[in-house]
């Protein structure tokens, strides 16, 4: 009955709704933060609260959403609680609300924070209430709330005032609850325990009574609510009805334990007292895992328990264990007399190589493991969960294994579901499958047959490989056909079985069960190999022609999972169990971008059977323990004390602006020779000495604060202007400055870049220094999406970096907006012109030193040229130029002995200036570099010559030559195999978007190259991101919330306190649109061009602001509307947006900069279709740049943004602030916002951004006379523009008024040209309105001739039939068509 509770879908009340409820008519009273004369505090309303709304509704969601939404907690419960006023109904009260925002995922605790007095006492209450709740009459649904409630606590132990109660709970002392006789054996173990035991001993003994009391509670307290679970889950009979409330209880204990278990704070002396109270076997032998509905969470729970307390971890010391250690503790143990300790022990890893990675049917449609769309986040789940800490580097793989696994798993559901249902599979008469339907991404099988099961590797029981034939028809559209026939090797495709019961013609209720609808049997896993040619061979990828087949039919050969095959057949050989592989009636592919999860799990499978190496300096930060500031540079051994800053700084001013609390020694006295570059010389810095956040001032206790700049200049590099080095011209801020030195140091940098602060530019700063730095050392870039890596390149390619060392993996390069490729095969085809270049320069060296025979033939070749003829000259002329004591040398001498003049005689004359003996003697050295660099080119691409295919070629690049390598985290995880196998290597990795990558993607790169003597190479890993943005996209919610799984790395690490650069100026909106999200951010301000420019200054023309919230009543009483579960529509909004845009491209806005931006799916769809329907034929308006929602958004931006919020009975998603920050950061220069403003001002969480929202007028002000590209200023009052017709309205009659006055034009030219001509009768009308000037389009805007015949031509059209334009929304049919209805 309760148990669906966890699939309900818990819609949020409307507004509607949250007006006429009594928790709403109270809160006007008690609480709202808009009302001004509240009444006093009656502790009277709480008890009626939790009596009336919360116990007799049974803890309903919706209820406690009411109160959760109207700051109940913030303003009401909190503020007012004293030990006093304690009282149940109180305490259950906050718990509820608490418990309301963990499932809704908004902060929780911030509350506590601000008034940490009477914590404490109110979580002491907790805990008796937890354990006496049977004394105090508390039913076990409020037992059940309070166990959630604690378990919150423990999994946030980043927030000091709960870890300072919580740590009571779990530390040594508990130890007391311990069997004398296990005591002693626990204490033996560690020696040094015995002495803190006894310590503890000593101080319990000293205590007042009345502490010791307290101490007592807090160190039995786990053991005691052990007692009290086991009372309950005893009480459960084998057979017959059963309490749900008993079960839930059951199931939220049991997470409770896991979470306590997947911890090692809480796990270090926990596990030993779990382990004496024996809960574990209590729970095997207990009735509840019997019985089959009711316990099979239950069962699945207790499975996660019992693997997370036998995990291979020593509890005190924290280091993992090895095989070998844990089988002879095995055999210690098998001394005591325990069942459950005498199965044989599998080892972890043994159990996951065994595991299939495909899911089947029994995992796919299991709500437990992968809950549907519809999770509520009541009840528990059997997941994993990602917090802050794991216990070993295996622990953390394999729970992001787990996980990674289940969301690709529920992604593959909802495809299979949705294909199934377009085949319509229906039962024919005869008993077999008709399909009625088709689909795309499915076909029918014709035929299916095994055609190998390899023998098994030695030590392993399952089938080294098997594989099979697969025949289908494709007597399908051309462009389907060759998406099947273009299937390539590796990719995934699923095999089903369906035997429906539904008759033909049977239709399909897509919100019912689908398996028992579809008759769904079986589904398997399997990687394609290759199509077969007409004579069974498998065809090969390459770079030769696929050969043409005839005829429709075609066979894949494909590999199936060997582990899933071998218990197939063991379960159909031992139970009698019929064989799914001769079953199959469907294959199914899906997109190749959503496929590549085997990849990644077979990546992450192997990182746990290899020795995963991290940095000794990561190991502890990754696992989320010891000091999270250890890896900062400031406390790095290997710190840098001098470094190269390049042309980081554009003068000594900059430089000196940079370090404001420093004093800076330029070693170079004359002024005019302090320029770029500057060397710096830090003062040393003990590693212990306090790490300097960017945005706290150094404290000057004794610490040395002199820099040392030393200007030195970049040698000559040779006479031609491209011979000049590029160089950087943005002139970075301070905290962009320290975040450049963290990256060049050695250790882990983090780095949040608010939208806007140049983000980019110091990641390529970084990459540049490092590359001028450490020239031997190669970088790798990681980013979330080839978009991100694009932009990086194109800053990159502006910067002196050698392109030859430039190498991006992937397949995202064909994007680049720039002539080159860089590609793998793109770089080869690069270093093979550049060698051919080169060694025509060399035969015009040659020549122009007269040396006979071809010298230019081969790199090697012209190696020895280099080698007697060049060098020996260059010497040579050096011992003529060089003054030695008693010799001084003429400067006409530089010119008049160089012996390349004649190979320089193409570049600017003269080379030699002859001003004085240095300056020529730098010109000839330049020469001889430039010559010289031709000849170390040619060396390094020698092996090009030796190696012949392309393939060798671009794994030679990739290996040897290039320094800087670029790939997405994507492709990362599905190469590493590959990348390790190469031996690819790399000393610093530098991350961008990295608040946007999953845990485990971000994880991965770290290890794409094997250690070196057991060590990781890695000396530096830069992370830049913003976690206050949108997280990495989970689809499943279950597991987005529940699991966690949306914390990126990032995210993770700045909930731990690992120290992190906040850049802290930005330069891409105007400063009033900064303002609406600024305030998320620790110091956010603007750089001073926001200030100055004029684009920044001058008002949005034919706007009266630059950013407005338009408040958008229900249209024809309809407002948000959900065709489809989560597919919201707002129709009204989606119209009012629409003409908004119409109205700014009449007033001549290019519709390149304007996006529309919404927050649902549905929204999106459905503007895209009025603007398709209103504008995309017509030439007027065109498309905008882009209508998407603002979480694909994120990342990019534009200068005008029209957002609609879509939602009018719950905020719903935009709840996340970090999805406001992004929908707010989006525009540059203007921002028009439409939503109902009466739901979304009384939301907590947004009250920062839309409190200034609204002290603008919620109604939309206009200005039409104004143009876009006139500057003009013409003084007329606003227009308000009250509702979405009257804007719909308004557009119409300007549109009519353009399209006239354009006619006109047309006329008077067509007067001066041709003779004069009797008028047309339907042109005649249009004179009437020549006075009307001001919607004529201004001088710029007037269209060509060409576009004055297409708009002709609509006008034709037009006259004959208004159904184009005025069909829009705002016309009921009684409007009209009177022209005063909206007219400007």
């Amino acid at each position: 009955m309760q148990k669906d509770s966890r699939v309900i879908k818990t819609s949020a009340p409307p507004v509607s709704q949250i007006n006429a409820e009594y928790v709403t008519q109270l809160s006007n009273k008690y609480w709202a933060p808009h009302v001004k004369n509240k009444l006093p505090f009656d502790s009277q309303v709480i008890e009626d609260i939790y009596q009336n709304e919360i116990l007799k509704s049974k803890f309903a969601i919706r209820k406690i959403m009411l109160l959760e939404f109207s700051q109940y907690l913030e303003n009401y419960l909190w503020p007012n609680y004293t030990p006093e006023a304690s009282s149940n109904g109180y305490l259950m009260s906050i718990c509820c609300i608490v418990n309301e925002k963990f499932r809704e995922n908004v902060p929780a605790w911030e509350v506590f924070k601000k008034a940490p007095t009477h914590f404490p006492h109110f979580f002491k209450c907790v805990m008796e209430s937890c354990l006496s709740g049977e004394q105090l009459g508390l039913p076990l649904k409020e037992q059940t709330v309070l166990l959630l409630f604690l378990d919150h606590c423990f999994n946030s132990l980043e927030v000091d005032l709960i870890r300072e109660q919580v740590q009571k709970l779990v530390s040594l002392p508990m130890w007391m609850c311990l069997l004398p006789t296990r005591l002693q054996q626990e204490l033996k173990k560690v020696p040094k325990l015995q002495k803190f035991w006894n310590l503890i001993k000593k101080n319990y003994e000293k205590m007042e009574p009345q502490d010791t009391e307290q101490a007592k509670k807090e160190r039995t307290f786990l053991a005691s609510l052990i007692k009290k679970f086991l009372v309950v889950l005893l009480s459960i009979p084998a057979a017959g009805t059963v309490s749900m409330e008993k079960v839930h209880y059951c199931e939220r204990f049991i997470e409770f334990m896991i979470d306590l278990e997947a911890l090692l704070p809480t796990r270090r002396w926990f596990n030993t007292v779990l382990d004496d109270a024996h809960l574990v076997v209590n729970c095997q032998l207990s009735h509840l895992t019997d019985r089959e509905k009711e316990g099979h969470l239950f069962c699945q729970l207790l499975d996660m328990l019992k693997f997370y307390t036998g995990f291979e971890i020593s509890d005190q010391t924290g280091n993992a264990l090895t095989q070998k250690e844990m089988t002879t503790l095995h055999y210690d143990r098998i001394t005591s007399l325990q069942v459950s300790r005498h199965e044989r022990r599998i080892s972890q890893i043994e159990q996951l190589n065994q595991m299939p990675l495909y899911p089947t049917e029994k995992i796919i449609w299991d709500q437990n493991i992968v809950p549907t769309e519809y999770y509520s986040g009541e009840g528990c789940l059997a997941l994993p969960k990602l917090n802050l800490q794991f216990l070993t580097l295996h622990d953390y793989l394999l729970r992001n294994f787990n996980l990674f696994r289940l969301e690709s798993t529920y992604e593959i559901r909802q495809d299979i579901e949705d294909v199934v249902l377009r085949m319509k599979p229906w039962q024919s008469e005869y008993g077999g499958v008709v399909f009625g339907g088709w689909a795309r991404m499915a076909q029918t099988i014709a035929s299916f047959s095994i055609v190998e099961v390899a023998k098994p590797n030695i030590g392993e029981n399952w089938p080294a490989r098997v594989r099979a034939d697969v025949t289908i028809n494709l007597n399908i559209r051309n462009n389907i056909k060759n998406e099947w026939e273009g299937l390539r090797k590796h990719d995934v495709c699923f095999l089903i079985t369906v035997r429906p019961n539904l008759l033909f013609g049977t239709r399909f209720d897509r919100r019912q069960p689908f398996v028992d609808q579809a008759g769904l049997v079986y589904v398997r896993g399997c990687e394609v190999q290759g199509m077969l040619d007409d004579k069974g061979r498998v065809i090969e990828e390459g770079p030769d022609p696929k050969p043409k087949l005839k005829g429709d039919t075609r066979t894949f050969r494909i590999w199936l999972d060997p582990n899933q095959y071998q218990q197939d057949m063991t379960n159909s050989i031992q139970n009698g169990a019929e064989d799914p592989y001769e079953t199959f009636n469907i294959i199914m592919r899906r997109k190749p971008k959503e496929n590549n999860f085997k990849a990644v799990l077979e990546t992450i499978r192997n990182l746990m059977n290899t020795e995963c190496v991290v940095p000794d300096w990561l190991h502890d930060i990754i696992l989320g323990y010891g000091d999270p500031g250890s890896a900062h540079y400031s406390k790095m051994p290997n710190q840098i004390p001098s470094l190269d800053f390049n042309d980081t700084f554009l003068s000594i001013e900059h430089l000196k602006s940079c370090f404001p609390n420093h004093t800076v020694k330029v070693t170079e006295e004359d002024p005019a020779r302090q320029v770029p570059p500057f060397r710096i010389r830090f003062p040393a810095q003990n590693a212990k000495g306090k790490k300097r956040k960017a945005n706290e001032e150094e404290k000057p206790d004794e610490e040395d604060l002199t820099l040392v700049v030393e200007p030195h200049v970049i040698p000559n590099r040779g006479p031609y202007p491209y011979n000049q080095p590029k160089r950087n011209t943005i002139q970075f801020t301070s905290t962009q400055i320290e975040a450049i030195r963290a990256g060049m140091q050695p250790g882990l940098t983090m780095v949040v870049g608010p939208p806007g602060t140049g983000k980019t530019d110091v990641a390529v700063q970084i990459i540049s220094n490092l590359y001028h730095n450490f020239p031997e050392q190669r970088t790798l870039i990681v980013t979330h999406s080839n978009q991100a890596l694009n932009q990086l390149f194109e800053k990159i390619m502006a910067l002196d970096i050698d392109e030859r060392h430039l190498l991006r993996l992937g397949h995202g390069e064909e994007e680049l907006e720039t002539e080159k490729d860089f590609s793998r095969y793109g770089r080869v085809n690069y270093v093979l012109s550049r060698r051919l270049e080169l060694l025509r320069e060399v035969a015009r060296l040659q020549e122009s030193l007269d040396v006979p025979g071809d010298v230019s033939y081969t790199c090697e070749t012209a190696g020895h040229f280099y080698l007697y003829q060049v060098m020996s000259r260059w010497e040579e002329y050096m011992s003529k130029v060089k003054p030695k004591p008693g010799r001084e040398v003429k400067t006409e001498d530089v010119a008049s002995h160089f012996p390349f003049h004649k190979y320089f005689s193409n570049a600017p004359q003269p080379v030699f200036k002859g001003q004085s003996y240095q300056d020529d003697m730098d010109i000839a050295e330049g020469c001889y570099r430039h010559i010289r660099k031709i000849f170390t080119q040619l060396e390094e691409f020698r092996a090009f010559e030796l190696l012949r295919s392309g393939l060798d070629r671009s794994k030679y690049l990739l290996v040897k030559e290039a320094k800087i390598i670029a790939m997405t985290c994507t492709h990362a995880a599905l190469k590493r195999h590959d990348l390790v196998e190469l031996g690819f290597k790399y000393d610093n990795i530098l991350m961008e978007e990295a608040a946007q990558i999953l845990e485990i993607e971000t994880f991965i790169p770290l290890l794409l190259q094997n250690p070196e003597d057991g060590y990781s190479r890695l000396k530096r890993w830069i992370m830049i991101g913003d976690h206050h943005q949108l997280p990495p996209v989970i689809k499943n919610m279950a597991f987005q919330k529940y699991s966690n799984m949306e914390q990126s790395l990032f995210t993770r690490f700045v909930r731990l306190g690992v120290p992190t650069v906040d850049l802290d100026a930005q330069g891409r909106a105007r400063a009033s649109l900064c303002n609406l999200y600024n305030w998320r951010y620790k110091q956010l301000g603007n750089l001073p061009h926001v200030q100055l420019q004029p684009e920044f200054q001058t008002p949005n023309p034919g706007f009266t602001y630059d950013f407005q919230l338009v408040n958008v009543e229900d249209f024809n009483g309809v407002g948000e509307s959900e065709p489809n579960p989560y597919f919201y529509q707002n129709l009204a909004e989606a119209e009012y947006v629409v003409a908004l845009y119409m109205y700014m491209r009449l007033l001549g806005y290019p519709a390149e900069r304007i996006s529309i931006l919404t927050t649902y799916n549905g929204q999106k769809h459905l503007i895209r279709d009025v603007i398709n329907q209103r504008c995309a034929s017509n030439s007027f308006f065109g498309q905008p740049s882009k209508v998407t929602t603002v979480d694909r958004f994120q990342g990019q931006q534009n200068d005008y943004i029209i957002l609609s919020l879509v939602r009018t009975k719950a905020v719903g998603h935009l709840r996340d602030v970090r999805r406001l920050v992004v929908a707010m950061s989006r525009a540059r220069l203007g921002l028009y916002i439409f939503a109902r403003v009466s739901l979304f001002q009384n939301c907590y969480e947004l009250t920062p951004a839309f409190s200034q929202l609204t002290a603008r007028p919620l109604q939309l002000h206009i200005r039409p006379h104004q143009y876009y590209s006139s500057t003009e200023e013409r003084s007329r009052p606003d227009q308000v523009v009250k509702n979405m017709p009257e804007m719909a309205n308004l557009v119409y009659n300007m549109y009519m008024h353009m399209i006239q006055s354009m006619q006109q034009h047309r006329q008077l030219q067509q007067q001066l040209l041709d003779p004069p001509r009797q008028l047309l009768s339907s042109e005649e009308p249009m004179e009437a309105d020549e006075e009307c000037p001001e919607t004529s389009p201004s001088e710029e805007q007037q269209p060509t001739a060409a576009e004055e015949e297409e708009v002709q031509t609509k006008n034709d059209e037009e006259e004959q039939d208004h159904t184009k334009m005025p069909e829009h929304p705002g016309r009921d049919s009684d409007s009209g068509d009177s022209d005063e209805d909206g007219e400007a």
